[in-house]
């Protein structure tokens, strides 16, 4: 069996990390590149970097701060945002990353997929999936949530699949920010339609909703942000519940 994997996330707004509730207010959590060297030697599996404004802002990812927390951790490194060419990969890759995550530029041009997976390979491309529950269907979101398009959640996902990307990481909407829970029916849904590990993301509160999505949805890696940056969840104590219910991590 393989281990389920803790990963941090970094959103990144002009250099700074912050987070916030549903996609909007957000507020300052710290400097991202300390946050990466804590999270490292903590034990975090992998760390995930996303420049939330990126897309919307019409610029590239922040090069230079890959390149300063890339630096500070030994623990697989993915970034998104504002990628739409195979060269912001190559410059992303050179300056540390070991993932990319994709988003809108994918939604817009699925083929964008496949060409970045033919280049680079499928373990390197990651499917970021912002999803709303609305009027009864998992509608897909871009540019952090602020375009609602007219693809569905489990589609695309298989889509994206089929398209060549080695992950997906699902951000339910509903649950960010919000320390509910996780979203446990889409992520079973989606674990176990897709061939591909799925990362579940948003609302993420207690030690027990880590146990939940692993138990009960079957996703192969669990994404959280304000609970580690506010300490309200050690990754070490994470991982010794998890331990403790079943669920094989590696400590």
């Amino acid at each position: 069996m393989l281990a389920k994997r803790i990963i941090p996330c970094l959103d990144i707004k002009n250099g700074r990390t912050v987070k916030g509730t549903n996609f909007i207010n957000l507020r300052d959590a710290g400097d991202p590149v300390e946050l990466g060297r804590i999270y490292s030697e903590q034990g975090a599996d992998e760390l995930v970097f996303l420049d939330i404004i990126a897309t919307s802002d019409k610029r590239k990812t922040l090069v230079s701060l890959v390149e300063k927390i890339a630096r500070e951790i030994n623990i697989p490194f993915t970034v998104g945002g504002g990628i739409s060419r195979v060269e912001d990969v190559k410059e992303l890759l050179r300056a540390g990353a070991d993932k990319v995550s994709i988003n809108s530029a994918a939604v817009y041009r699925p083929e964008l997929i496949s060409e970045l997976a033919a280049r680079f390979g499928n373990q390197c491309i990651v499917l970021a999936i912002d999803a709303n529950f609305v009027n009864g269907k998992w509608k897909v979101f871009t540019h952090g949530g602020r375009r609602e398009t007219d693809k569905e959640l489990f589609a695309w996902a298989r889509e994206g699949q089929e398209r060549g990307a080695g992950e997906i990481l699902f951000t339910a909407m509903t649950r960010d920010g919000t320390k509910d829970g996780f979203e446990l029916g889409a992520n079973k849904i989606l674990a176990q339609t897709l061939r591909i590990p799925v990362i579940a993301s948003g609302g993420a509160g207690t030690l027990h909703h880590f146990s939940d999505v692993f138990l009960q949805a079957d996703v192969d890696a669990a994404l959280a942000a304000s609970v580690f940056h506010y300490g309200e969840i050690k990754i070490k104590d994470l991982k010794h519940k998890l331990k403790e219910d079943g669920i094989e991590v590696r400590i």
